[in-house]
């Protein structure tokens, strides 16, 4: 009997549900003879590519498009090419690896994450889901085992910035986000270029729906739910959509020595109500939703003037786009009331990056908890909280996402730290789910 026909076989002998409410593929032969990662090849690797773009303090500052990105890039194509992948770079930047299989009329699986990072970030966001991505292709090289799908390992670039290479790969990178100035100062086209990319003909990048059999990415949990409650794996339900809007207050800037308060006009007070009020609207709606006022500019910012502007950076994020968009409401509606309390105006503008939720699929969920559960692993449920590449890929593929905890649900931060032991765990459940993937015929 082939392994194909053995998994579907034992496939239809599932009993039992677990508390998530997916399905168990029970005491299934195919998972427990399936190979296993090599943990210390990971964790060595992540060591490595932290080199890359450290600063002085030996913080990590591999920003998108910066001369860290660059030569990490650059290493990780080096590793991809050992490993029999090819790479090449896309219109969009974005570092594709092809591996072939058994059936070229099937489409490929894809899998990967990204290796840019924050200013000052840490050496597991995106990295993580890399190099277990490149494990995984190694594994099978060691193990002779050849898919029945193509196989693609892609490293997307500049996700930080706003997913810019995921967003290329769906054809949602605009002319305007383009033109949008990256962290590392260059505009977006131009930091594609420095990448090896071409913002010229960036719809080349473009692939389309059905192109892409399933699209899977493995990544820390970037907050402290599996931490805390000591879990080993996340089956991530869906990513939150992401809207960002900038917040203009203006007043009118005037002497602070010489000013009464009753006859100010001050644009710090209105921002500061408005903030207080945006956690007060977000807190009072049942649900997961998040909402921040994480970005404060106030002009001309003396401490003799009265502040005459100031410039909010507002963010709300949930799984729900008409809650988002019922949020929004109610805080403008409540701007409204402050600026005439307070005699200044206040004016909102959505940033062009706006990410939509994305729902990964049921199949694939119940697949990388069937994964884990054979390698007798606990599992959880759960959405989440941060964008990602995968939200992107939803537009034009079944996307699963497997998360892994972050020690203390620390990110983004050169503290962030996920265990050798969950790594392995992870890149193990990665391993399996694409291989259980591999079955499907279409």
């Amino acid at each position: 009997m082939s392994r194909r026909s053995f998994l579907k076989k034992t496939a239809l002998a599932s009993l039992g549900f677990t508390a998530l409410g997916l399905p168990v593929l029970e005491a299934n032969p195919f998972f427990a003879n399936l190979p296993k990662v090599n943990r210390q090849r990971i964790v060595d690797r992540i060591a490595e590519l932290a080199k890359f773009g450290q600063d002085e303090r030996g913080h990590g500052f591999r920003v998108a498009y910066t001369t860290g990105d660059v030569e990490g890039r650059k290493w990780f194509m080096g590793l991809m090419e050992k490993a029999g992948l090819n790479p090449s770079i896309d219109a969009g930047g974005n570092i594709i690896g092809r591996r072939k299989g058994k059936n070229p009329s099937l489409k490929p699986i894809g899998f990967g994450s990204h290796i840019d990072m924050v200013p000052d970030g840490g050496n597991y966001d995106g990295t993580l889901g890399s190099l277990a991505a490149l494990e995984v292709i190694e594994i099978l090289n060691e193990n002779k085992i050849t898919t029945e799908h193509p196989l693609e390992v892609i490293i997307f670039a500049n996700e930080e910035g706003g997913l810019i290479g995921s967003k290329a790969m769906v054809g949602k990178l605009t002319p305007e986000g383009l033109k949008q100035i990256s962290q590392s100062g260059l505009e977006m086209a131009e930091g594609i270029r420095t990448i090896g990319g071409n913002p010229e003909d960036i719809k080349s990048a473009e692939r389309k729906k059905g192109e892409v059999h399933a699209w899977l990415e493995l990544h820390i949990e970037q907050g402290g739910i599996l931490d805390a409650e000591g879990l080993q794996i996340g089956v991530v339900e869906g990513i939150v959509g992401i809207l960002d809007v900038e917040v203009l207050v203006e007043g009118f800037a005037n002497h602070a020595g010489t000013t009464p308060m009753k006859l100010r006009k001050d644009a710090m007070l209105a921002a500061s109500k408005l903030t207080v009020a945006v956690n007060e609207i977000v807190t009072s709606i049942p649900g997961n939703q998040v909402g921040t006022v994480g970005k404060v500019e106030a002009h001309p910012g003396a401490y003799n003037v009265v502040p005459g502007k100031v410039i909010l950076g507002l963010e709300i994020r949930d799984l729900s786009f008409d809650k988002i968009e019922d949020i929004l409401g109610q805080i403008e509606r409540k701007a409204k009331e402050i600026a005439a309390e307070t005699q200044t105006s206040i004016s909102f503008r959505r940033e062009p990056s706006f990410n939509l939720p994305a729902l990964t699929d049921s199949s694939l969920q119940q697949k990388i908890n069937a994964a884990a559960l054979a390698l007798g692993l606990s599992t959880k449920q759960m959405q989440s909280g941060a964008g990602h590449d995968s939200q992107q890929m939803a537009l034009i593929a079944p996307v699963g996402m497997i998360f892994v905890p972050s020690v203390g649900g620390i990110s983004h931060s050169y503290n962030e730290f996920t265990k050798a032991e969950d790594m392995e765990n992870g890149a193990n459940v990665l391993l399996h789910t694409i291989l259980a993937v591999d079955q499907e015929k279409s």
